[in-house]
């Protein structure tokens, strides 16, 4: 069997370590099975993949190889597929998890034993975790007030609408409409007609009444602030940011009226992300509907996942764990599906026993790079709708109509989720969120009919050479503004943020299609447009992209900065950290990184950009799959051109990504 492993090494079909490890194994007990599947569980994880699912092993293709392959494998060990589970449990190398054991073996998973341990540490946080007491009547009063319609806004709106029609979807949209017909329309119109200022709106709170509507936000603050775990998870536009901040200003107000105001902390998994939190957190605040007490107590810096649990120097190991917990009493996690399980597991360990915790992300969005969908995990373990009783405390508070999301046999798990579904960044004349959700949804006919549709904001190219150029033109031109500021002095700030308003994103590392060949290609036909002097290895413009973390210089993967010359006349580069500060570096102190014209989807997720570009490559490629199409779409705010060929294109949305795990099953 290991020289059979051995050989797969040799031809690049299995990872070094897939074959040390079932050697390593082997030496403990000599057996061809306990071998092949000790390399088949490590070859699991570096596919991302918790476990190996020994009740669904395809007999003809083990390793993603042939049957002929994969057949003579199982010969080898001399058992069939369906007493495997049955052998290895007789062997003192694979355990049940109640002893230490390099496998164990739970429900016909086969684990590493830290990873086994890593999901039963996450599934038992989760369900110990315990719905909250709320004073429905205080809390009502104060979410009333933090979801009062905004009539000025409406009113702006209205100037903007020149038909019954356009002011009627205006309304549905922003007053969250759910039964617009038995309405009084000839009276709301006649409302809109003749109202001359903002507060001339207001009978539309008679004429429109809450039963009529329903504001999932509000919802979503309602169960999350009766829930010592929650999750906000919805896609682009939803307003998760907006629906955090609203929680928090309403947990703070609860607080400080009984005394004890909450330690607050927000995090996200990069530095990007926490950025963006960060931005988002404070542009929300001042628009609060509350008192300049509970605003001074919301948090507006995010900090990364890493900086909060503090890391060790030359360990991985974390300051803060079950034997040093975390200083908190509410933690919010933006982008949380780009936790992976091993991370997450040490996250809840930190965390007190009091704290609440708040995921915020798409489930619908790649999962981590690493083992695991948590967050897609628990999702799925979570829908399906509410408990009767949460059920009448979220009538009881917000006044909506929820009897259609009773679950008569709800788990506590099933009352932590709530999904956002309306989109107030994009609305049906979006190609954008249109082509979103039939990529999601696995829809090809809604995929043509949206191509077809002629939306102004997304474009299909195809992948010829011709269109090849076209691609390298656009980005050669989309990459002008950021540096005409650095032409003209701009200060660094404007620079940053000017480069982040466009990107080329991709699903490759190599080959011209790929991070290395796109970004030489844009660096060519910016040295031929006189647009930057690239003929040197650094020179100003220079963008780049962290590929390793750096806990002493508190840079982290994912992290982008800009050379520029500093006042000495030497490059540096400029990065923007989490807290909104400007970090200034020498190239030679900077670590692992590479240059940022283009970067994968994967890296790309946590940060949006005004104009995005995707390029996928010319022939098909298991990489790319529904959820990385679906996550590079989504981070497109204005503009999205796709260069592939829509064959492509349409194969893509039937291959889902699937990570084995147990932790839905555990949940529920």
């Amino acid at each position: 069997m290991l020289a059979q492993l051995k050989q797969l090494v040799s031809h690049d079909q299995i990872r070094p370590i897939d074959y040390q490890f079932a050697r390593f194994i082997y030496s403990l007990h000599q057996d061809n099975l306990l071998a092949l599947t000790s390399a088949l569980v490590s070859y699991q994880l570096g596919q991302g993949h918790v476990c190996l699912a020994l009740g669904v092993i395809s007999e003809n293709e083990l390793f993603g190889q042939n049957s002929e392959v994969s057949q003579q494998l199982i010969a080898t060990t001399g058992v069939s597929i369906k007493h495997w589970a049955e052998h290895l449990r007789s062997l003192p190398t694979v355990g049940s998890g109640r002893e230490v054991t390099p496998l164990v073996l739970d429900n016909h998973r086969l684990y590493l034993y830290r990873y086994w341990d890593y999901e039963q540490h996450v599934a038992g946080f989760l369900k110990e975790k315990q719905s909250i007491d709320v004073d429905t009547h205080t809390t009502s009063l104060i979410l009333n007030r933090l979801f009062r319609r905004n009539y000025a806004f409406l009113w702006d709106q209205c100037k903007i609408t020149d038909t019954e029609h356009a002011a009627q979807a205006m309304l549905i949209k922003w007053l969250d409409i759910e039964e617009p017909d038995p309405l009084p329309w000839p009276q709301i119109h006649q409302c809109l007609h003749q109202a001359k200022k903002p507060d001339d709106l207001k009978p539309l709170n008679k004429l429109i009444p809450q039963s009529h509507c329903l504001n999932w936000q509000k919802i979503a603050v309602t169960l999350a602030a009766s829930q010592s775990f929650s999750i906000i998870s919805g896609g682009p536009g939803t307003g998760k940011t907006t629906t955090v901040i609203r929680l928090l200003a309403l947990l703070i107000e609860l607080g400080i009226n009984d005394n004890n105001c909450p330690n607050i902390q927000l995090i996200a998994p990069t530095g990007k992300a926490a950025a963006r939190l960060t931005e988002s957190i404070s542009g929300a605040k001042d628009k609060l509907d509350c008192s300049d007490n509970v605003k001074a107590e919301i948090p507006v810096k995010a900090t990364t996942l890493h900086r909060l649990l503090g890391v060790i120097p030359k360990s991985n190991n974390f300051r803060h764990n079950k034997n040093n917990r975390l200083h908190l009493d509410i933690l919010v996690v933006d982008e949380a599906s780009m936790i992976d399980l091993p991370m997450m597991s040490r996250l809840v360990e930190a965390l007190p026993n009091h704290a609440r915790l708040i995921l915020l992300g798409d489930r619908d969005q790649l999962a981590s790079v690493e083992a695991g969908s948590v967050l897609g995990d628990i999702c799925a373990a979570a829908h399906g709708g509410y408990s009767q009783k949460n059920i009448q405390l979220i009538e009881e508070v917000t006044g909506f109509n929820l009897s259609h999301y009773a679950m008569a046999k709800a788990k506590a798990i099933n009352n932590s989720l709530c999904l956002l579904q309306k989109s107030y960044r994009f609305d049906d004349s979006s190609g954008i969120a249109n082509l979103a959700n039939a990529v999601n949804t696995g829809n090809r006919k809604a995929i043509e009919r949206t191509l077809k549709k002629g939306f102004t904001d997304i474009a299909l190219h195809g992948s010829d050479e011709k269109e090849y150029q076209a691609m390298i033109n656009l980005c050669s031109k989309g990459y002008q503004h950021y540096i005409s500021l650095i032409n003209k002095g701009a200060c660094d700030r404007d620079i940053l943020n000017a480069f982040n308003r466009f990107q080329l994103l991709c699903a490759l590392r190599e080959g011209p299609f790929g991070v290395t060949g796109l970004n030489e290609s844009i660096r060519k036909a910016l040295i031929a447009s006189n647009t930057i002097k690239g003929d040197q290895i650094w020179y100003e413009g220079k963008p780049v992209l962290i590929t390793r973390n750096d806990h002493e210089l508190n840079l982290y993967n994912g992290d982008i900065g800009i050379t520029l010359t500093a006042n000495d006349g030497r490059f540096s580069v400029v990065f923007e950290m989490p807290d909104g500060t400007l970090k200034r570096l020498l190239p030679s102190r900077l670590p692992e990184h590479e240059t940022v014209f283009a970067m994968t989807i994967h890296k790309s997720q946590g940060s949006e950009f005004e104009h995005t570009v995707i390029a996928l490559p010319d022939s098909f490629n298991p990489i790319i799959t529904r959820e990385l199409l679906y996550t590079g779409i989504t981070r497109a705010k204005k503009k999205l051109d796709i260069f592939c060929e829509k064959t492509l294109l349409l194969s893509t949305i039937n291959t889902p990504t699937q990570r084995t795990s147990g932790l839905k099953e555990r949940l529920q």
